[in-house]
């Protein structure tokens, strides 16, 4: 972490680092078995969903994590209307093997399919421990890498957001586009996505650079980008970098070297509005980036802040989608609603965080807004889409 970085950005350098977390724990997973279709049900009577959560690890951000999943979880239950879900609540510790021990024990108790849990190397070790008894798995990670058989992630992932973007800015005539990353596992599988999108959108690779994560790297690497950019030939640069690390450096040190968002467009693979102070920085000024439909979290906080008088963890909504993508499924009266074949249904779902759907290879598709930073505020120039095959799609 940058020695620049304090106090304000405290907070956001621990919802980076648990991001990180939700994928990084597992760079070489085993990989679930695959081939499962998923437990069949009886919608007439309560189904049985188990929550796996990090609780029982010792570490205080652990415990805070799991309330706030269990919080939304029993918000999205209770805002069912015509379905009854047996929601059962066992803690993981932050470990694989007990999460693998704790999902079995929840199959064993009747569990029709698992939501949860948070760390990739816990919920790969869930995904093939159950994977022989036919149950599907919803982790809350965003790491592609492990998605697949009967597992699927609901985290918002790199290729997504990507996508999401290099979409608009072709739109909008930036087509070429330099991919600016830090020299860390993060930054190469946004690279990675990026240069997907990019091709898969008709746009250009005008480059691809990286910087060794540190101040100094950051400060030998900004006049080397700048040159590159000034050549003529790049409409845009994305950024990997995130607000609690490069990024208030390198948004810092490329206008000093001649290269802003008024004359090359800054786009951001990271929310920039986390925390809100980061929207203040005067490098960012016009940059873009995409986040989850702004009304719609703002609803979920008020009434989280509301219902347990604090507001939520940042990656609460995602237990609440998951309930609400469960809910919505069994509610359709078919048996198989919770196989593959049922969780992969191209119209997907509406949560606390937009629309969403679960894809046949494990990961997910979600409806994000692109907001633009101007004069400290984070302003949204194209909604997020509110079914699939609308704006944005």
């Amino acid at each position: 972490m940058f020695a620049l970085i304090r106090n304000t950005r405290a907070r956001a350098a621990q919802i980076v680092a648990l991001f990180s977390a939700l994928w990084l724990a597992a760079c070489n997973p085993t990989g679930p078995i695959g081939g499962n279709s998923g437990q069949r049900i009886d919608t007439s009577a309560p189904v049985t969903v188990a929550l796996l959560v990090p609780a029982g690890s010792g570490n205080s951000g652990d415990e805070t994590l799991a309330r706030a999943l269990k919080n939304a979880a029993d918000m999205a239950v209770a805002d069912l209307k015509g379905v009854r879900i047996d929601l059962r609540v066992y803690n993981t510790g932050g470990q694989a093997g007990q999460a693998a021990a704790m999902a079995n024990k929840a199959v064993d108790d009747g569990a029709k399919i698992i939501l949860g849990p948070v760390f990739a190397q816990s919920a790969n070790a869930v995904a093939v421990a159950v994977a022989p008894r036919n149950v599907n798995v919803l982790a809350f990670s965003n790491n592609t890498d492990i998605a697949g058989g009967n597992l699927f992630v609901l985290g918002p992932t790199f290729p997504n957001t990507a996508e999401r973007l290099v979409r608009y800015a072709a739109r909008q005539g930036k087509r070429r586009i330099m991919v600016v990353h830090e020299d860390t596992a993060a930054g190469s599988v946004g690279a990675a996505a990026i240069q997907t999108a990019i091709a898969r959108n008709g746009a250009t690779l005008a480059g691809v650079t990286n910087y060794p994560f540190s101040q100094q790297g950051v400060v030998s690497a900004a006049p080397k980008i700048a040159e590159r950019v000034k050549a003529g030939d790049v409409d845009a640069l994305f950024l990997t970098a995130d607000t609690a690390g490069a990024l208030p450096l390198l948004s810092q040190l490329l206008p000093e070297n001649g290269v802003n968002s008024q004359s090359t467009q800054f786009i951001g693979l990271t929310r920039w509005d986390i925390p809100p102070a980061t929207l203040s920085l005067p490098g960012v000024q016009g940059g873009w980036f995409a986040e989850p439909d702004p009304n719609l979290q703002a609803q979920f906080v008020q009434r989280y802040q509301a219902a347990y008088g604090s507001a939520p963890h940042p990656i609460a909504g995602l237990a609440y989608d998951g309930i609400a993508a469960i809910g919505a499924l069994i509610k359709s009266g078919n048996p198989n609603a919770l196989t593959r074949q049922g969780l992969t249904q191209p119209s997907g779902f509406v949560g606390v965080n937009g629309v969403f759907r679960l894809l046949p290879d494990g990961t997910n598709e979600r409806g994000l807004a692109i907001a633009q930073v101007s004069n400290g505020q984070a302003v949204i120039i194209d909604p997020a889409p509110r079914s699939f095959g609308g704006a944005g799609y």
